[in-house]
């Protein structure tokens, strides 16, 4: 029997590095998938407590409102914190002033629509340019219908779809300090109007949304006359039902 030929000294070095990177990818994709599935369980978590909190409030003003028609008095349902405006009429027709304030309020294109906190200011803006807009305040289940059927992040100037958590983790972990890492936590902020409502709802591409079915009545009268532009309240989750 002949002897066996002996593997080249650099051939051995070779198998030995590839084994060893081997080793190493197979380490990280193994931690990666642990971390993945961490997060996910973290994520499903933060949908239940959330989901607690919205039907607490809800539960709250339900009893409150009850006792007062016990006691034979009104209730007065605390003021909507987040309003949803929506951009119904285009670019015919509108002076400077308004034509600003659309472009301030990122309603740039017919049908398009953002959230916007309630205050003093944006409610002088919304008034400026009513004749444009249909606006109301959303309810939970509207907030989370958009943000996962319509929602887009501004990501270094790119449309993104919000297509999974990574998404959101990329765009918002570092501006909100680790407090917006999945698409619930963009929910809660929106529907509550919390601590990073501002960052989330402007790294938030605005909503593009179709035309309603069934169409608009009258685009140049109020909604309480039988139109539509205007404050519409509760009943704006009604028109986006049409609209996403």
């Amino acid at each position: 029997m002949g002897r066996a030929i002996p593997v080249p000294e650099q051939k051995k070095k070779a198998q030995a590095a590839a084994a060893k990177t081997g080793a190493k990818a197979a380490a990280k994709k193994t931690a990666m998938s642990a971390a993945a599935v961490e997060k996910r369980r973290s994520a499903m978590k933060k949908a239940v407590t959330y989901n607690k909190q919205y039907k607490a409030e809800a539960s709250r003003l339900k009893n409150m409102s009850d006792t007062a028609r016990k006691e034979g008095n009104f209730f007065s349902e605390p003021e909507a914190k987040v309003a949803f405006v929506i951009r119904i009429r285009g670019i015919n027709d509108v002076a400077p002033k308004p034509r600003k304030i659309l472009q301030l309020l990122r309603l740039r294109q017919l049908h398009t629509g953002v959230f916007i906190a309630m205050n003093k200011a944006t409610l002088s803006l919304l008034t400026r340019v009513e004749p444009f807009i249909a606006w109301g305040y959303p309810s939970v289940s509207t907030i989370r219908k958009l943000v996962y059927k319509r929602g887009y992040f501004n990501l270094k100037g790119s449309r993104i779809p919000l297509c999974e958590n990574e998404v959101v983790e990329e765009t918002l972990e570092k501006k909100t300090k680790g407090a917006v890492v999945c698409a619930e936590d963009v929910v809660n902020q929106l529907a509550t109007c919390g601590e990073h409502f501002s960052t989330v709802a402007h790294s938030l591409w605005p909503f593009k949304l179709s035309t309603p079915n069934g169409g608009l009545k009258y685009k140049n009268s109020h909604f309480v006359e039988g139109g539509d532009f205007g404050n519409r309240e509760s009943l704006i989750n009604k028109l986006v039902g049409r609209m996403a």
